[in-house]
């Protein structure tokens, strides 16, 4: 089989991302893109990269060695940053590693090529104070207000991903609990509960949705609609966060993701245990959930001077 063409093994790879992993589109399409790079490099064809069929079917698997890989890795020096050269090689990585799984090849290309170390940058958060100046600057005058409103206090109050907001249904949301539920990475569910203000700002925003325009899908639909009433899309969610974080003057720029980041933050800041906001986050890994510890040192003091026997 490593005779057979890379670009081949690249499709079957995909399709087994797709099929066993769930992996979405857009995680797909830069897989492709990753590896199709690899390949064209190989083929001695970058900066272009090749399109032809008969092209494509030039470029074997058994082309591939770890001095190739080696030689790319050197190639993307200097022309990315060393998080985008690690994420590219983490894309090769697996890409060997379910090569050697099924025994498509003997040995394994990667090992022993090392990631480029980067620093990961710190996540963008509010504090307590800005994060309610941003909420008190939603002053809703018609239903798209009253959504903008629900937005960004189901946003902060949920913790959850841009997308999965997005992607959130009237059925996936239970208000008389307070909890709705999500599809995350990889089409994991998870159930999260949300506070009394999202709660009331949800269905402030329903009813005068629903008052506004009478019936809506039948089951519900979308729960957060664009003026033509269709789903509204992460982009416009990100406009309307940038929107309001504009009209109260924050320093920092923020994204959907600022809201994620300053839910968890929060939370540890005030006593949460670390694994409560991983589940509450849906990460699954507990270091992922680590990055977002940005503990006062008046609070480490405290618990230092609470807990250590000899202090």
């Amino acid at each position: 089989m490593k005779s057979e063409a890379l670009y081949d093994h690249i499709d079957r790879f995909l399709q087994s991302l797709a099929a066993e992993r769930g992996y979405s589109a857009h995680t797909l399409r830069a897989y492709r893109a990753d590896l199709e790079e690899l390949a064209a490099y190989i083929a001695g064809d970058l900066p272009a990269k090749r399109d032809t069929e008969s092209e494509k079917a030039a470029v074997l698997l058994a082309q591939v060695d770890a001095m190739q890989i080696r030689g790319y890795m050197g190639y993307l020096h200097g022309r990315n940053r060393k998080i985008t050269i690690a994420r590219k090689l983490a894309a090769i990585r697996s890409f060997f590693r379910y090569l050697h799984k099924y025994r498509v090849i003997e040995e394994n290309p990667t090992e022993g090529i090392r990631t480029p170390k980067h620093g990961k940058p710190m996540p963008v958060f509010l504090s307590v104070d800005d994060m309610f100046r941003l909420l008190d600057a939603v002053r809703p005058e018609d239903v798209l207000g009253l959504r903008d409103r629900a937005i960004l206090e189901t946003l902060y109050s949920g913790g959850v991903r841009v997308s999965e907001l997005a992607g959130l249904d009237v059925a996936h949301v239970d208000l008389g609990s307070g909890l709705i539920r999500v599809l995350g990475k990889g089409n994991k569910e998870r159930i999260v509960p949300i506070g009394a203000k999202s709660v009331q700002a949800v269905a402030e925003y329903r009813q005068a949705l629903q008052q506004q325009v009478g019936d809506l899908e039948p089951g519900g639909g979308a729960l957060f609609l664009n003026k033509n009433l269709g789903r509204l899309t992460t982009r416009s969610i990100a406009r309307v966060v940038d929107k309001f974080a504009r009209k109260c003057g924050l320093a920092v720029p923020l994204s959907p993701h600022g809201l994620r980041h300053s839910f968890a933050t929060h939370l540890l800041d005030a006593g949460a245990d670390l694994r409560a906001v991983q589940e509450l986050l849906g990460h699954s890994s507990l270091s992922t959930t680590q990055r977002y510890t940005h503990v006062s040192v008046d609070r480490l003091m405290a618990v230092y001077d609470k807990a250590h026997p000899r202090r």
